[in-house]
């Protein structure tokens, strides 16, 4: 499981993509989800704009399994 370290409270679902390279630029992120199975802490996830915390668990389809850790 890779781990992605933030420096704030939370991150957004779309932010989180762009820094784990599951997306290049912020403005795919829309699409993706779309055609992109993700879950967080295993439920279905389909909101950029979902808040991820340090200790939360993302599975994104393709890229494999990441947690969020605080800095």
């Amino acid at each position: 499981m890779k781990q992605i370290q933030i420096h704030t409270d939370y991150i957004t679902l779309g932010q989180f993509l762009k820094l784990s390279d599951c997306i290049s630029t912020g403005g795919q992120a829309k699409m993706f989800l779309q055609e992109t199975q993700i879950h967080v802490n295993g439920e279905p996830e389909n909101r950029r704009g979902k808040k991820l915390v340090p200790h939360d668990v993302v599975k994104v389809e393709g890229f494999g399994q990441f947690e969020v850790i605080g800095s």
